[in-house]
């Protein structure tokens, strides 16, 4: 004769039994497959009406090609195909290093550090150094050229000089800056490039 508490367990079987049998009928739950991701754009790409750059927004020239930044440092690189006669594109480059990256100054002498003239010497007293302001930031703006004595990064030693190039480079302050832009190249393509430039240092704004 069964006790109380084996009715019990063998009711709790009978349930769980045909629990089961209702279930197997049930299809199993369908999950749609998740979609691939977007590759991301790679290499370069003709440059958009507008882009950004570490919190700062800018209109980006036509016929500027953005491209893929080479290193860490960048943070948007753009260049732009030499014109007849020139030998190599020129460079249109953006730095951010998170409110860091020096005082105007220093940015400014090293810019004009890095050019000489043809005979070796120092070009500090051609370089033409002016500001402007508006649309929240404040700008110093370098203008340069002779030869390049292009390094080959921040730890290598190896230049490669190259004569008559020139620069237009700018420290942009305002809230989350200084931002830095420098375009180097050909000194035709960048006489040409000079106009865009200004125009986009025209249309910069500030994060808000």
């Amino acid at each position: 004769m069964m006790d109380g508490s084996w009715k019990i367990k063998l009711l709790g079987i009978g349930f769980t039994l045909l629990l089961a049998a209702g279930c197997s009928d049930l299809e199993p739950l369908q999950t749609s497959p998740s979609p691939p991701p977007t590759p991301s754009s790679a290499g370069s790409s003709t440059a958009s009406p507008s882009a950004a750059a570490a919190g700062i927004e800018f209109q980006a020239p036509d016929g500027w090609i953005q491209e893929a930044p080479s290193s860490s440092m960048r943070v948007a690189q753009y260049r732009i195909p030499g014109v007849e006669g020139d030998n190599a594109d020129s460079e249109m480059v953006v730095f951010h290093f998170g409110g860091g990256g020096g005082s105007v100054q220093a940015n400014v002498d090293r810019w004009v550090s890095q050019f000489s003239t043809a005979g070796g010497g120092p070009v500090s007293d051609q370089a033409r150094i002016s500001e402007r302001g508006g649309n929240g930031v404040e700008i110093t703006i370098v203008d340069v050229r002779g030869t390049y004595n292009e390094s080959g990064g921040p730890m290598m030693a190896q230049t490669a000089a190259r004569p008559g190039y020139r620069m237009l480079a700018a420290v942009v302050e305002g809230m989350g800056g200084p931002w830095f832009f420098k375009l180097t190249g050909p000194e035709n393509t960048v006489n040409q490039s000079q106009q865009d430039f200004d125009s986009l240092l025209d249309s910069l704004q500030p994060p808000g």
